[in-house]
């Protein structure tokens, strides 16, 4: 077998990866115990040796460049099966570290997977998280995530998806709205209220309605002069001041019902469900770090509303 590798090189794509992860040489410098100059002719016999840059560099940052971000990721993905294998070897294989990247929806990054994560990190202390909560879709290649959530599976064959919830619909109102314009009773009263909308970032279209009608999920249009992107939990603000209807997760409006600070309306066309999904690569070494996260999240979500 031949040898591509030499402890120096070794050593300066670990200190490539500080830097990348950590955004600075300095900071890199001081992960790994050494001079920023160091780290600097590190960087540099790199990019000799690959003949691509890296970083751009600039008085106040560093950036990857785009090939910086393709050598990063594998790079990255390689040290961790490597730290892996060393443990497996040595007996410490059942104790998960690292860092572990993950991607998450607004509404469930706050309701359910951020509460979640003070018990993991005492379950696993070794275990660093960096959350990334945005309704924007990453890419898992470019920017170096372990996992994502979302509420549809992608066409992507090369990644596995696992359903950790349907997550029940409803449609709510505040008392005061509800006061000023009254209840709407069927499906078709809707036409004549203010139905507050989210725009997908995604596809830059309005999400549908959902109800039941005769057994059957249908989609129902609705109009309305306001309409939240990005942040869907903007759209229940919206509705707690007043300002229309809106169909949401129940569990972002539970407890507003319970203090009658928001009305279930339409309860007879209720039922309807949209699901959250977890996104990770295939690997036929999947870190345990990754392995033990997944396991984690769905042992601790509401197995109660998950569909087949």
């Amino acid at each position: 077998m031949k040898r591509y590798f030499d402890d120096v090189l070794l050593g300066s794509i670990e200190l490539f990866c500080f830097a990348a992860e950590l955004g600075s040489f300095t900071a890199a410098a001081a992960a790994a115990s050494v001079t920023p100059a160091a780290v600097s002719r590190s960087i540099a016999r790199l990019e000799e040796r690959l003949g691509v840059r890296l970083f751009v560099r600039t008085t106040r940052q560093i950036r990857l460049t785009d090939g910086g971000r393709i050598y990063f990721e594998q790079c990255r993905q390689a040290l961790s099966q490597l730290t892996d294998a060393e443990r497996q070897v040595t007996g410490s294989q059942a104790k998960p570290a690292g860092m572990l990247r993950v991607s998450a929806p607004t509404p469930f990054a706050h309701y359910r997977l951020l509460p979640l994560l003070g018990e993991f990190r005492r379950k696993y202390p070794e275990v660093t998280l960096d959350i990334h909560v945005s309704n924007r879709n990453i890419d898992f290649a470019d920017e170096g995530y372990d996992l994502a959530i979302r509420g549809r599976a992608p066409a992507d064959s090369s990644l596995i998806a696992r359903k950790l919830e349907d997550a029940e619909l409803v449609l709510v109102a505040s008392p005061v709205y509800l006061k000023r314009h009254g209840r709407p009773r069927k499906l078709e009263d809707l036409a004549k209220h203010e139905c507050i909308q989210f725009e997908l970032p995604s596809t830059g279209r309005r999400i549908p309605w959902l109800f039941m009608q005769d057994g059957v999920e249908t989609d129902v249009p609705t109009n309305g002069g306001l309409c939240c992107s990005e942040d869907v939990l903007g759209i229940v603000t919206l509705a707690r001041a007043g300002a229309g209807l809106v169909q949401t997760y129940r569990y972002i409006v539970e407890q507003d019902l319970e203090r009658g600070d928001l009305v279930e309306l339409l309860p007879q066309h209720g039922g309807t469900s949209r699901p959250f999904i977890l996104l990770y690569p295939h690997a036929r070494h999947l870190s345990l770090r990754v392995r033990t996260f997944v396991d984690f999240l769905v042992a601790h979500l509401p197995r109660r509303q998950a569909k087949p």
